[in-house]
């Protein structure tokens, strides 16, 4: 091959085999379409098409991967031409055939790109798709409109709504690549570019394919059932409905105006707050990463084998998650009936999988053969990491890290799945302290994405990068917190439930709070989730720290523990999880009252928020005072992917700064003054923050800059 670079852009190559010219994105590490790539493309295809010797073009991505898409940072700032949509119009319209060579993906611009190629060829592992809606938007370049003339209205809109990537394997079968080249990628798509030359036909673009549509055309009720079932999983979420709308284009809106009003949703999302939202959160994720006195110098150690103390639920979940991710695990039990118990439970969760079609008889079988079960603290001494899954009680944890002190083997990470208890004194039960961290996962565990990685007073660095790397491989969020009870969120949570008695006996009835909830975009209430959690868990934990809680107690000592005895503070028909209100409790709720002289009235939804959110952005105002969060957007990473705040709204530090700090103190302040209420009492840092006209975001950004 003559290999002929332009030196004028190095962010794209470019060199001719013969009369095909490669295009080359150089512009690591995804390959993202900035300026610099954008107009480096336009220049080479210019290049190839004033070349009387090339007769087509072959575009690809150097490294590992095609395009992961549009530069993110330039969100938000003005515009540099050319633009993405300028780009492609060069491609589509050039008069030779031009051949897409994926490998790795092909993710948002990166694949409205590659359909503005002439035909696309992948390698085996190579991923495809359109997942803007993650960040609140919709593909803005046309992808709306080129996929469904390649795949189908009904498969586009799955793969826009939904966003999430198809295997090489499925894109060929949907048409969406011509070929699958398993050896030299460059090479195949320079064979198929040359049959297309041979073939003497000219090349006809995506935007003028309409055979794909003409099925639905006549008959869309199987699109629009396609876009009702997806759009009902995203409630209260904006860019799935624009997602829906703009795919319906391409079904009676002519190309070229469908393409400017799809450029106007985008715009009207992308100027919008839960795009916004959304897209902190993509940062904040990233951010969370990046952790004070871990940097790269410091060595992950390795983790080839892990152990879990425990076969409940936290612990089962927990094995699945590591056998989900290919890493051999070893679960103990105290006795036999209760691992083949722990054993039973993982088998049905596999097989629940394997009967919805989400999972394969054999990769069932190769995860459960990756956990092997026993009754012997000794068959832990080769585990690499030992995750502690037990009662929730200190005196326990710390009989077994004495245990594991004793077997585990010199270098073993040993950590806690403790939700509030001191990891210091935890590590206290050891003579190793450095090796101990809480890894708090979130039920269930092998669902649930937030791991709240818990650093104790002397937990080493090297312990910190393993998990940090551990999670990313088992497909968690980490978010890395301080020991302090409850740590990040279920602090939080607690200052989040602590008026959920109080609204009850003031007035408020438990569908009306748990309302207020899911119309602000919570998939649950507190008081369904109770019925969840089961509500003798909280009455134990209440009853081993001295406290009451008057409607849970009550109705625990009714035996009404939730939804496993069908009976909480809503009733569930048999076999449902269907919560549905109940006189019986309305009428303890309103006996209670007069009990203690409460005259119940009505309360809005407005007064439920300020009630139950505030004081929780109120809490972690003061988690970040005392360093147990290091900045604002842990805390936002930590809700979203743990405890269900809305994406939509970016999680309670971001959504915080949008109500407006000062509106906070305010309202926090009416409400100390008329409860006296210590809940109430504005932190420090909230305070002086909406005095001095500050926000979370800029603390954020101060902290940032600090690391």
């Amino acid at each position: 091959m003559e290999q002929e670079v332009d030196d004028r852009n190095d962010a794209v190559g470019y060199s001719t085999d013969g009369d095909v010219a490669v295009v080359t994105i150089a512009n690591p590490p995804v390959n993202a379409l900035g300026y610099a790539v954008r107009s480096g493309i336009v220049a080479a295809l210019e290049r190839a098409a004033a070349d009387p010797a090339v007769k087509a073009v072959v575009l690809t991505g150097a490294g590992r991967t095609f395009s992961g898409g549009a530069d993110i940072t330039e969100f938000g700032k003005p515009p540099r031409e050319p633009g993405l949509s300028a780009v492609i119009r060069h491609c589509e319209s050039l008069a030779k055939p031009v051949v897409a060579a994926i490998r790795g993906v092909a993710l948002g611009g990166g694949l409205e790109l590659a359909l503005a190629c002439h035909a696309r060829v992948a390698a085996p592992d190579a991923r495809l798709g359109l997942p803007e809606v993650k960040l609140g938007l919709l593909p803005g370049a046309g992808g709306t409109q080129r996929l469904p003339r390649v795949v189908g209205p009904e498969a586009a809109v799955e793969m826009i709504v939904t966003g999430t990537p198809i295997a090489a394997a499925k894109a060929a079968t949907l048409g969406l690549v011509d070929g699958i080249v398993e050896d030299d990628l460059v090479a195949g798509a320079t064979a198929h570019a040359r049959a297309l030359v041979e073939s003497r036909q000219t090349p006809v673009p995506v935007r003028d394919r309409e055979d794909r549509l003409a099925a639905t055309r006549r008959d869309p009720s199987a699109f629009e059932a396609k876009a009702k079932q997806l759009t009902q999983r995203t409630r209260g979420l904006e860019a799935p409905l624009a997602c829906v709308r703009a795919v319906r284009m391409a079904l009676d809106t002519p190309f070229d105006e469908a393409l400017s009003r799809e450029r106007a949703l985008f715009t009207e999302l992308l100027d919008g707050f839960q795009s916004k939202a959304q897209r902190h959160l993509f940062f904040a994720e990233r951010e969370a990463t990046k952790v004070a006195g871990v940097g790269r110098e410091v060595t992950p150690r390795p983790v080839a084998r892990v152990g879990v103390v425990g076969a409940g639920t936290m612990g089962g979940g927990i094995a699945m998650t590591f056998a989900n991710a290919g890493i051999p695990v070893t679960l103990v039990e105290m006795n036999r009936e209760a691992l083949e118990r722990g054993l039973g439970v993982i088998r049905k969760n596999y097989d629940l999988s394997v009967a919805r079609g989400s999972l394969g008889e054999q990769e069932r079988d190769r995860r459960l053969a990756l956990i092997t079960g026993s009754t012997r603290y000794e068959d832990l001494a080769v585990a690499d990491l030992v995750i502690e899954a037990v009662f929730e009680e200190m005196a326990v944890k710390k009989e077994v890290f004495g245990r594991l002190d004793r077997i585990a083997r010199p270098g073993a990470i040993l950590a806690s799945n403790t939700s509030y208890l001191d990891i210091d004194a935890i590590a206290d039960a050891t003579g190793r302290p450095a090796d101990v961290v809480g890894t708090h996962f979130f039920s269930p565990a092998n669902v649930m994405k937030l791991l709240e990685i818990v650093r104790g007073r002397r937990t080493a660095p090297d312990v910190l990068a393993t998990l940090l790397g551990l999670a990313k491989r088992i497909g968690k969020v980490p978010v890395v917190v301080g020991v302090c009870h409850g740590f990040v969120g279920n602090r939080m949570l607690a200052a989040r439930s602590a008026e959920n008695e109080a609204l009850l006996l003031e007035g408020a009835l438990p569908q009306e709070v748990d309302r207020a909830f899911t119309d602000f975009g919570f998939p649950m209430g507190p008081f369904a989730m109770g019925d969840l959690a089961g509500l003798d868990v909280g009455w134990r934990n209440r009853k081993s720290l001295g406290r009451t809680a008057v409607i849970a107690d009550a109705l625990c000592e009714a035996g009404r523990f939730g939804q496993k005895t069908g009976e909480g503070f809503y009733r569930y028909e048999a076999g449902s999880r269907r919560p549905e209100p109940d006189p019986w409790v309305e009428a303890l709720i309103a006996g209670k009252a007069r009990e203690r002289g409460i005259e119940r009235r009505p309360i809005a939804a407005e007064e439920i928020v300020e009630r139950t959110l505030y004081p929780m952005i109120n809490e972690g105002a003061r988690i970040l005072e005392e360093g147990i969060a290091a900045r604002p957007s842990d805390i936002d990473v930590a809700w979203v992917d743990g405890y269900g705040f809305p994406v939509g709204k970016g999680g309670p530090m971001f959504w915080a700064d949008h109500v407006g700090l000062a509106t906070i103190v305010e309202r926090l302040d009416d409400w100390h003054g008329k409860t006296g209420r210590e809940l109430f009492a504005a932190a420090p840092l909230l305070r002086r923050l909406a005095a001095d006209g500050g926000s979370f975001a800029a603390l954020g950004r101060k902290a940032g800059a600090g690391a």
